[in-house]
């Protein structure tokens, strides 16, 4: 089992930024590649980042390239997700997760996180 569990969110304003942070206990946490999705009300849940268990590959979807990095610090047992530029769409529940695979299907996910809420006013 791995826990996972994420802070780091808040209200914020449009253009402001945050750094999400998903702190892991249980099993070695750099067996595993590690994901980040968000889901807003009424919405599926969707890929935001993913980081390999190394940290030397990165994804991002297309609506967070460019303004959000995704880092790991495997000592600290600890994935980061920062987020800048943030937008009103941008409101949603962020979830860390952690799989034995690097992907961005949420499915193929195995352990996940109680998720912080992001609310960006405009």
């Amino acid at each position: 089992q791995v826990q996972l569990v994420e802070s780091g969110g808040g209200l914020v304003q449009a253009g402001d930024s945050l750094r999400l942070s998903c702190a892991a206990s249980g099993r070695t946490f750099s067996n595993y590649h590690m994901g980040w999705f968000r889901q807003a009300p009424g919405k599926e849940r969707e890929f935001v980042a993913a980081i390999t268990k190394t940290g030397l590959t990165i994804t991002y979807a297309d609506f967070v390239k460019g303004r959000s990095t995704i880092s790991r610090d495997n000592p600290k047992n600890t994935v980061y997700l920062q987020i800048n530029s943030l937008k009103p769409e941008d409101t949603a529940v962020y979830f860390c997760a952690a799989g034995a695979n690097f992907e961005v299907t949420s499915a193929r996910y195995t352990y996940w996180g109680q998720g912080t809420q992001v609310t960006v006013s405009s």
